[in-house]
């Protein structure tokens, strides 16, 4: 028993490696793919479940400025962008600027068409409604990837420790604290 204990420790510990090692990149890449699928099902008119939602927001976010047809189009290109630049990790900085900034428009219809997006009963939401909520979720994506972009990172309490034990020496206050 304490064998196959043991065995399933390392497991567990080779596996939390492998997540601190490569997590962040696969949700990165994991989001910049649906950006890229969502983004591109919006250059075919009636493919998108939100397109009318987008083109409604874009017009109401552009007093109008902007006609219906290019803001589809806008709208389209700026999630292929987001979506291209999270999967090849260029440009990030510019790319979490993009994200963020559709992030506000993709969320601004639970403010301006809370009454689409709510009509269920006992104002449940909608399948529209449903789509627009799962942005939060692409929201804390966004924060998460932002936060690495002046070198943070996932370090595993292992890791931690022995960068402060080299940091700090072994009877350091640092030190100790590290150990609990």
């Amino acid at each position: 028993m304490k064998n196959l204990s043991r065995k399933l420790q390392r497991a567990e510990i080779g596996l939390i490696g492998w997540l601190v090692s490569h997590s962040l990149a696969v949700l990165r890449v994991s989001l910049g793919s649906i950006f890229l699928f969502f983004g591109a099902l919006k250059f075919f008119p009636a493919l998108s479940p939100a397109q009318d939602l987008a083109t409604r927001t874009t017009d109401v976010l552009s007093f109008g400025l902007v006609p219906a047809g290019a803001s589809i189009v806008l709208v389209a290109s700026l999630e292929c962008a987001i979506g291209l630049g999270l999967i090849s990790g260029r440009f990030m900085r510019l790319t979490l600027v993009l994200l963020g900034s559709q992030m506000v428009g993709a969320m601004s219809p639970l403010l301006l068409f809370g009454g689409d997006l709510f009509g269920g009963p006992y104002h449940a939401p909608t399948l529209l409604g449903q789509y627009v909520l799962k942005d939060v979720v692409l929201v804390s994506v966004g924060l998460v990837l932002g936060s690495t972009l002046h070198g943070g990172r996932i370090v595993s309490e292992r890791v931690r420790r022995a960068e402060d034990y080299t940091r700090y020496g072994a009877g350091s206050t640092e030190s100790r604290l590290a150990k609990r």
